[in-house]
């Protein structure tokens, strides 16, 4: 059983979370990972070292995100873990690590790992199917492997469209098909497909019943730039506000 109260640990983050205090959000994480190395409570340092390598991939730490990565994967293997549904989150957190930083040959085989994991264990319409193929497709791309990772970001969105509330997340999918587009033909050549793309992302993040809650001001923040990218300078800096007004509303409430 274990020592670590990961119903609180988990509740604190994602407060911190929502009030954009990357700072707060380690300082707790590092503390319970300690707490949990101490008593020796294993699948709590696993479930600390899956969220401390999406935090410092987002910071742009490639060494301690690789270190918790490499930590986590150990510790699957000391719980003997592998063959889970809990291991594919894991395989696929790792992988976007390493896809993040270069190493997309490491990270297709976890990615693949994770696909056969919840083709046995999941239903297609599941959120982490659809987030296992939307990052999946990204380290495609940057392996350059483009015709399959086009048909990679398609599944993401057939399984993701089959999920209520989910249009942020297909919007994300559909600005990295639109970068896909790009690295494989250029602007020029790939103009029509981008601009397609581009336009379906900006009408899923204005779909009017979704939640403007915590995980939309974290997909405006990260689409920002992109439609900057592509010109869509106004929308870019209007997504920008909608961020920032909820990590402003979020703080004072902390």
């Amino acid at each position: 059983m274990g020592v670590i109260p990961m119903d609180r640990v988990l509740d604190r983050l994602d407060r911190l979370t929502a009030a954009n205090d990357a700072a707060g959000a380690r300082r707790h994480l590092l503390y319970w990972l300690e707490e949990a190395r101490i008593g020796q409570d294993e699948r709590a340092q696993l479930t600390i070292c899956n969220e401390l390598m999406g935090q410092r991939r987002m910071a742009g730490d490639a060494a301690e995100a690789v270190q918790y990565a490499e930590e986590a994967l150990a510790l699957l293997k000391r719980l003997e873990l592998e063959d889970t549904v809990t291991a594919a989150t894991v395989y696929v957190n790792c992988g976007t690590v390493y896809t993040a930083f270069g190493r997309t040959a490491d990270a297709i085989p976890l990615y693949e790992r994770a696909q056969g994991i919840y083709t046995r264990r999941l239903e297609d319409a599941d959120t982490r199917v659809g987030s296992l193929y939307n990052n999946m497709a990204t380290c495609l791309t940057k392996a350059k492997q483009y015709e399959r990772a086009e048909r990679t970001y398609n599944k993401a969105c057939e399984i993701m469209k089959q999920i209520p509330g989910s249009e942020p997340e297909i919007a994300i999918t559909m600005l990295n098909l639109a970068d896909m587009h790009r690295e494989a033909h250029g602007i020029a050549d790939a103009y029509e497909q981008i601009d397609d793309c581009v336009q379906k992302a900006h009408d899923l993040l204005e779909t009017e019943e979704l939640t403007r809650d915590a995980n939309y001001a974290q997909v405006c923040g990260k689409c920002a730039p992109i439609f900057e990218y592509y010109g869509w300078f106004a929308y870019a800096k209007e997504l920008r506000k909608r961020a920032e007004t909820f990590y402003e509303t979020n703080g004072r409430s902390e």
